[in-house]
């Protein structure tokens, strides 16, 4: 399989960063379905296989409403930002039941912020409650999904958004209380614009989808959730 993504992606994205207004957008769709939408769509249908065979519960959606890919267009409605489009274009690889509190898969594709990585991204203080008090239940769990040398390996945990102090209710002496500090559970692995633009770019994310399995199994497990 050949690459999905070129240096024109980057090239559309940077530009549309520059120009972020929908006058711009408009004369330039064109780029942004040939260069960033259709070639991620044919990386969902590809990962498609590879998905199923790590839970059939997730979803590789290449459906333009709807399906995986998050729109273009920013909801500028809460941020003081009125810039109408990301300079970023991502995709959920998402649990079955969609408005269900679960975990996910993750594709970023950014000019040097680019990553592969599954979680739960900001959830809801009710479910992040629950996975915390299932890691304090189960620790040797976590530590295997979330602290093995496998994983260690390929992905870390997001650490950007912490709680200054261990949340209330959790035992401060914890062996993991640094990850019950965490506002996400979320792995990552960073990829650079060469690796995103790499001919073997499926075969990377389908090792990361096998590799990030105990970790999504253990917080499906936390919620109550088929994996």
């Amino acid at each position: 399989m050949g690459a999905y993504f070129t240096e024109r992606s980057f090239r559309f994205l940077r530009s549309l960063a520059r120009n972020n207004e929908r006058a711009w957008f408009n004369a330039n769709r064109a780029d942004y379905e040939a260069h960033v939408r259709a070639p991620f769509q044919q990386l969902l249908v590809d990962l498609q296989p590879v998905l199923a065979s790590v839970s059939p519960h997730f979803r590789a959606d290449p459906r333009n409403v709807g399906g995986s890919l998050y729109r273009i267009q920013r909801d500028v409605r809460r941020y003081a930002d009125k810039a109408p489009y990301k300079s970023w274009q991502g995709a959920e690889l998402f649990y079955e039941r969609r408005h269900t509190a679960a975990p996910s898969f993750f594709i970023h594709l950014q000019d040097g912020a680019s990553f592969v990585g599954a979680g739960l991204w900001y959830p809801e203080p009710s479910t992040m409650r629950r996975a915390r008090q299932f890691i304090v239940d189960n620790p040797s769990g976590w530590r295997a999904a979330a602290h093995g040398v496998a994983f260690r390996d390929r992905f870390v945990l997001d650490d950007r958004s912490m709680l200054v102090r261990g949340p209330r209710g959790f035992p401060a002496e914890f062996e993991f209380a640094d990850d019950l500090r965490r506002k996400n559970l979320l792995a990552m692995r960073a990829v650079d614009n060469a690796g995103m633009t790499a001919d073997d770019l499926l075969a990377q994310i389908e090792r990361d989808l096998i590799v990030l399995t105990p970790f999504v199994d253990y917080l499906c497990a936390a919620l109550d959730l088929e994996f």
